[in-house]
C-alpha cells in the first residue's frame, strides 16, 4: 500500500541563507581568505533577519485579523507563515477558526490533514485526522483529496491494514463512497478505481492457494470491477484495457494482451466497453477546452457551460452533478454558477439530501447572495427539517451583507411564508409554535427596513400581509388596525396605504371605520393625482354603500377640496408655462445676440467727439426727410432723452458721453388688444385666461403714468397668426367677472387720419402712444408710438416736458410736411417777440 509523508514549505537551505547573507553585507563585512567565519557570521545574521521579519508579518497579519475576522487572504497567508515557523498550536487555531467562516480549499486540507498524521500518533489520532478528511471532502469534489483519505485509511486504520471482516467492508464502503463522488471525474477519476483495483488485488494476495473458493470469489470481484471501470468514459481508457487484459492472462484467460481489441472477452462487456469509448470522444473536446492553463477565467468559465449544457442534453443526472461540482471547484465564489446549479438539483433530485448539502456549501461560498438563502430556505422546508435548523439557517443569512434592502425583506417574508404554511396545516401547535412568533417577524423586519424601505411598494405589501394575517390567522382585528395605523405614521403620504387600510375595513364589512378613514384621508395631499381620486373614491364608496345623507356628505366635503385643486393645477401649469415662454425669449435673445456680428469700420475708429458730430448730421439730415423715416428716428431718439431725463431726476448721474438707451420697439404684427379687463387682473390671470389658446408671447398691461395703476388695457403678443386667431375668438368670454373685448391691434388703420377730433386723438394716445409703459411684471421703458403704435404722422415731441402736449401741436422748430419752408419761415419766420400789451390787443381784435 502506498506510504503518506508530511509535505512541508521547505526551510531556506545553508547554501541559500548564506547566499542573501552574504548579498546583504558585501558593503559591511570583508571575506577572510578561509570563508569559514564570515559564514558562520552571515548565516547567524541572516536567521536573526528572517525571525524578525517573520515575526512582524505575524504580528501584523494577527492584528488585521483582530479587527477584521473575516479577511479570507489574510487568513491564507497567517497560516502560511504560521507553517513556516512550525508554531502548531496557532497554525490549529487559525485552520479551525478559517474553516469555521469559509470552506478551505482543496490543497489547504490536504496539508492540515497531512500536518495532523505527521504531528499525531497512536489510535487517538486516528479519528481527528479521520474527521478532517471528511470535512474537506464536504466542500470541494477533489480527487486528489479522495486519494490522500483512501491512502490514509488503509495505512493507519488498524482494521484496514490487518484485513479483517470488519476493516475490509469498511474500505470497500469507503471506496464505494468515492466512486460515487469523483468516479465520473473524465480526466482524473480513473485514479480512484486504480486505488480500488490495488486494494482488492492486495486481498486477493492475503488469501491461501488453498482456499480456492475463496479466491474464485475475489478474482470475480476484481473482474467485475474492471468491467465497470472500461464502461465509464475516463482518459486512457484504451490503456486500462490493456492493463485488464493483461490481468486477465495471469488468470489464465487466452487474450492478445497486445491488442486494443476486446477478442476473447464477454460480448457484454465488448459493448459496454464500445459505448464509454464513443462517450469518451464525444467528451474529448470539451475536457481538451476546459482543461487549457492559459485560458482567461471568464472564458473558462464559458467552456464549463457549454460542456454542461452538453452533459444535460444526454439526460444523466449523475455525469451532470459531477460536471458541476468540477466547476464549482475551479470557480467558487461564481455566484451564477451557483445559482444555476441549485436550479438544476431543485428540478432533478427536489427533496434529496444531495440539495440540502449543496444549498449549505452555496450559501457558505456566496453568502451575499439572497436568493441562495431564500431557496435553502424552501428546500429545507420541503425536505420537513426541523424548526430548529430552519432558524438557525435563518438567524444565518441576516448576519450577511445584502445588495439591496429588499433582499432582507425577501428572506423575513420567506420564513413568515413558512410558518404560516406550518401553522395552517397543522391541527394543533407544533413544539409550543404560536401566532406569537409570524407577529415578532414581521416586527423586526418593519424596525429594521422602515427607515430604508418607506413610502416603497414592497413595504406597503408588507405590512398589508401582515394585517391579512393577524385578522385571519391571528384574529385580532385591532392588531391587523394597529398594524395599519403604523404604516401611516411611517409612509402616511402614500396613497396605497390609506386605500389599503380601506379595502381591508370594506372587505370584513366595516362601512362606518371605512367612512371614517375616507373623512381622515380626502383632505390631505397625495403625489400625482392622489387627492383628486381619494376623494372620487369617497364618492364612489357613499353611492355603494352609504345612505342618501352619506352621499350629500361626501359630495359636500369634496366639491371644495376639488375645486382646490384644480386652481393649483391650474396654477402650476401657468407656471410652466411660463417659464417655457420665458425660456424661449432668452433663447431668441441669445440667437439674435450671436448671429450680431461686430462691424470694424473706420467710423469706429474715431474720437468721440467726432462721432458724436457725425451723429448730429445724421439727425438733422433725418429730420428734413420728406418720407418720413428719419422723422420716426428722431422721435424714437427723443423718447429715449425722456426716459433719461427721468432718470436724472430720481437721482441717477449720466455722463454726458453717455449713449441714450435703445427702446423696446413692438411691432404689433401678431398682437391682439384686449379691453374691459378687471382692474385686479394680473399678466397671470391673462396668461391662463390664454391658456387653452397658447403661443403666448408677451404680455403688457396699460397703466396710468401718474398712479401707475392698471387702466383695464393690455396688449397680448402671439407666436404666429393662427394662435393670434384662436385668442380673438374668445372674445365676450368671461375674465374675474368682466367680459373681455378682445380684438387684433392693427396700428395701419390710424396712419392717415389727419382730421381727428381731440377726444379721438386724445383717446388713441392714451392708448397708442404711450411713452412709457409699465407692465404688471415691472417692465419700465421707453414705448415710442413710431416703432409699432404711430396713429398720426403729426406728432412731433420734443424736450422733456411734451408728454402732455396734444397731438395736433407741433414742437417748435419742427418742420411740417404738408408745407414748404417757404410757408414755414412766413409761420415762423423772423418775427421780433411780442410784448404783453401786443398780445392783449391781438385777442381784442379777435
Amino acid at each position: 500500500m502506498a506510504e503518506t509523508e508530511i509535505v512541508v514549505d521547505p526551510e531556506p537551505s545553508r547554501e541559500e541563507e548564506t547566499t542573501n547573507g552574504n548579498e546583504e553585507h558585501t558593503t559591511d563585512v570583508q571575506k577572510p581568505s578561509d570563508g569559514s567565519d564570515s559564514e558562520s557570521e552571515s548565516d547567524s545574521d541572516s536567521d536573526s533577519d528572517d525571525e524578525t521579519q517573520a515575526k512582524a508579518q505575524t504580528e501584523a497579519l494577527e492584528l488585521e485579523l483582530y479587527n477584521n475576522p473575516s479577511n479570507y487572504d489574510a487568513y491564507v497567508k497567517y497560516i502560511k507563515i504560521l507553517r513556516k515557523q512550525g508554531d502548531i498550536d496557532k497554525l490549529r487555531q487559525a485552520r479551525e477558526a478559517m474553516s469555521v467562516l469559509y470552506p478551505l480549499s482543496p490543497d489547504m486540507w490536504r496539508e492540515w490533514a497531512k500536518d495532523e498524521t505527521t504531528m499525531c500518533s497512536g489510535a487517538d489520532a486516528f479519528p481527528a485526522v479521520e474527521k478532517l478528511y471528511e470535512q474537506g471532502l464536504s466542500d470541494y469534489l477533489s480527487v486528489p483529496l479522495w486519494c490522500d483519505y483512501l491512502n490514509f485509511v488503509q495505512e493507519y486504520d488498524p482494521l484496514v491494514r490487518e484485513c479483517s471482516a470488519v476493516g475490509i467492508s469498511k474500505a470497500r464502503n469507503l471506496f464505494e463512497r468515492a466512486i460515487t463522488a469523483a468516479g465520473l471525474h473524465v480526466a482524473e477519476g480513473g485514479r480512484i478505481w486504480e486505488l480500488y483495483r490495488e486494494f482488492e488485488q492486495a486481498i486477493l494476495l492475503t488469501i491461501e492457494e488453498t482456499d480456492s473458493e475463496a479466491r474464485e470469489r475475489q478474482i470475480q470481484r476484481i473482474r467485475n470491477l474492471c468491467h465497470r471501470q472500461l464502461s465509464v468514459p475516463l482518459v486512457d481508457l484504451t490503456s486500462t484495457l490493456l492493463t485488464y487484459k493483461a490481468w486477465e492472462a495471469d488468470q489464465g484467460v487466452t487474450v492478445d494482451v497486445t491488442s486494443s481489441k476486446c477478442d476473447g472477452l464477454p460480448s457484454h462487456f465488448v459493448s459496454a466497453y464500445q459505448k464509454a469509448l464513443e462517450m469518451l470522444n464525444d467528451r474529448a473536446p470539451f475536457e481538451e477546452k476546459i482543461s487549457k492553463k492559459d485560458v482567461d477565467d471568464s472564458k473558462k468559465l464559458q467552456e464549463f457551460m457549454t460542456y454542461l449544457k452538453f452533459e444535460q442534453s444526454s439526460g444523466d443526472p449523475a455525469r451532470v452533478n459531477i460536471l458541476y461540482e468540477r466547476a464549482i471547484t475551479e470557480f467558487p465564489i461564481s455566484s451564477d454558477l451557483w445559482l444555476d446549479y441549485t436550479r438544476y438539483l431543485d428540478k432533478t433530485f427536489k427533496t434529496s439530501r444531495i440539495v440540502r448539502d449543496v444549498y449549505y456549501r452555496a450559501t457558505r461560498n456566496c453568502p451575499w447572495i439572497a436568493d441562495l438563502w431564500v431557496c435553502y430556505l424552501l428546500c429545507l422546508e420541503r425536505c420537513h427539517a426541523s424548526e430548529e435548523e430552519l432558524s438557525s439557517v435563518f438567524e444565518k443569512s441576516l448576519q450577511c451583507t445584502f445588495s439591496s434592502f429588499d433582499e432582507y425583506l425577501n428572506v423575513f417574508l420567506t420564513r413568515v411564508d413558512e410558518l404560516r404554511r406550518r401553522i395552517s396545516a397543522s391541527t394543533q401547535v407544533e413544539d409550543g409554535m404560536e401566532y406569537a412568533v409570524i407577529r415578532d417577524l414581521f416586527q423586526r423586519a418593519s424596525d429594521y427596513l422602515s427607515p430604508h424601505l418607506k413610502n416603497t411598494d414592497s413595504f406597503l405589501r408588507m405590512h398589508s400581509y401582515w394585517a391579512r394575517l393577524e385578522s385571519k390567522l391571528g384574529k385580532d382585528l385591532i392588531a391587523a388596525r394597529g398594524v395599519w395605523e403604523s404604516l401611516l405614521k411611517i409612509s402616511g403620504s402614500m396613497l396605497e396605504a390609506w386605500q389599503g387600510y380601506i379595502a381591508m375595513e370594506i372587505e370584513l364589512g366595516h362601512i362606518n371605520e371605512a367612512r371614517s378613514l375616507y373623512k381622515r384621508s380626502y383632505s390631505k395631499r397625495f403625489p400625482g393625482t392622489g387627492s383628486e381620486e381619494i376623494c372620487h373614491s369617497w364618492v364612489r364608496f357613499e353611492r355603494e354603500y352609504g345612505s342618501l345623507e352619506d352621499f350629500d356628505f361626501a359630495v359636500q366635503k369634496v366639491t371644495p377640496r376639488l375645486q382646490e385643486l384644480q386652481l393649483f393645477k391650474l396654477q402650476q401649469e401657468s407656471k410652466s408655462v411660463g417659464a417655457a415662454t420665458d425660456e424661449r425669449e432668452n433663447l431668441v435673445r441669445k440667437n439674435v445676440r450671436e448671429k450680431r456680428k461686430p462691424v470694424s469700420s473706420s467710423k469706429d475708429e474715431q474720437p468721440p467727439a467726432k462721432r458724436r458730430k457725425d451723429l448730429d448730421q445724421k439727425n438733422n439730415k433725418a429730420y428734413g426727410n420728406d418720407k418720413g423715416q428719419g422723422r420716426h428716428l428722431a422721435e424714437a431718439g427723443e423718447v429715449a432723452q425722456v426716459h433719461d431725463s427721468k432718470a436724472d431726476s430720481s437721482g441717477t448721474k449720466e455722463t454726458k458721453n453717455h449713449s441714450p438707451r435703445k427702446p423696446v420697439i413692438y411691432n404689433d404684427q401678431c398682437t391682439a388688444f384686449i379691453s374691459n379687463i378687471s382692474l385686479q387682473a394680473t399678466d397671470k390671470d391673462l396668461l391662463s385666461f390664454f391658456s387653452d389658446v397658447g403661443g403666448v408671447v408677451d404680455i403688457r398691461i396699460l397703466t396710468d403714468k401718474v398712479t401707475k395703476k392698471p387702466r383695464g388695457l393690455a396688449y397680448v403678443d402671439f407666436s404666429d397668426d393662427a394662435h393670434l386667431a384662436a385668442a380673438v375668438e374668445k372674445n365676450r368670454q368671461s375674465l374675474l367677472g368682466k367680459r373681455l373685448s378682445i380684438a387684433r391691434s392693427d396700428p395701419r388703420q390710424g396712419r392717415g387720419k389727419k382730421n381727428w377730433t381731440d377726444n379721438q386723438r386724445s383717446n388713441a394716445g392714451e392708448i397708442d402712444s404711450e411713452v412709457s409703459v409699465e407692465t404688471s411684471k415691472g417692465r419700465r421703458g421707453p414705448q415710442p408710438q413710431s416703432a409699432g403704435h404711430g396713429r398720426g404722422d403729426d406728432v412731433q415731441l420734443k424736450g422733456r416736458n411734451t408728454f402732455a402736449v396734444p397731438r395736433n401741436v407741433r414742437a417748435l422748430g419742427f418742420p411740417s410736411r404738408n408745407k414748404t419752408q417757404s410757408e414755414e419761415a412766413k409761420e415762423v419766420g423772423d418775427e421780433n417777440p411780442k410784448s404783453n400789451d401786443e398780445f392783449r390787443k391781438m385777442f381784442l381784435k379777435g
